[in-house]
């Protein structure tokens, strides 16, 4: 583990720190999964179809960040694989772009990256994959019981301000648009565009399933690895 951080800080140091990091997770409704299931089996019962389906999901992302360039042109990419508690794998993905590339402006972070809910009369899909696979929680007052919450905040600092435009903090990284919306029934919970985790639109429809997006990931991202 030791040596595995001290070959990934070589690389930030050759490279420089990271623009994004992203998180990939597992959809156990993958087409590809439940087509493989016979009888009356389940996703959670073939660890090995999911991972093999997960695998092969996370070469084809990787091959459009590197080789297609959806951000642009990647001059580094680490990733680890991890898996949850319900035996979900995903992975979490530092990219490093070259200087033309760079992420510089609020609307190059908008260009990429949204943190909002799609109109579902123009982009029902990727309406339907935000109300399931990117929601936060909900927490705090909403539901206590989160596993987020921490001496009765949510650790993730949801739910997030509304904002018109995408502006910087203090500690650079982006504070996304957020505008105030009508708020949307998710499951039991009314939610609205403070709830949404950043995300790629074309990635999200592509691949159906929970793929978070963060601008300017910083060196502390390498120890998160």
């Amino acid at each position: 583990m030791l040596q595995n951080y001290q070959d990934t800080m070589a690389v930030v140091r050759k490279f420089g720190k990271p623009d994004l990091f992203l998180t990939f997770t597992c959809n156990p409704s993958w087409s590809d999964i439940l087509k493989s299931m016979e009888g009356v089996q389940r996703p959670e019962g073939r660890p090995d179809i999911i991972v093999r389906v997960f695998n092969m999901k996370l070469k084809e992302l990787e091959e459009d960040i590197c080789k297609h360039g959806i951000f642009g042109t990647v001059l580094a990419y680490i990733y680890v694989i991890e898996f949850q508690k319900r035996g979900l794998p995903h992975a979490h993905v530092l990219l490093t772009l070259d200087s033309e590339s760079k992420i510089r402006t609020n609307d190059d972070i908008d260009k990429f990256v949204s943190a909002e809910l799609p109109d579902p009369c123009t982009d029902l899909r990727n309406f339907q994959i935000m109300t399931k696979c990117m929601v936060h929680g909900p927490c705090v007052t909403i539901n206590i019981n989160s596993p987020c919450m921490r001496d009765g905040q949510c650790c993730k600092r949801f739910p997030k301000q509304f904002k018109d435009d995408t502006e910087e903090n203090v500690n650079g990284y982006p504070i996304y648009r957020r505008r105030a919306t009508e708020p949307v029934q998710v499951g039991k919970y009314s939610i609205d565009n403070r709830w949404f985790v950043p995300y790629n639109p074309w990635s999200l429809k592509k691949f159906n399933a929970h793929i978070t997006v963060v601008v300017r990931a910083s060196v502390k991202s390498v120890q998160y690895l």
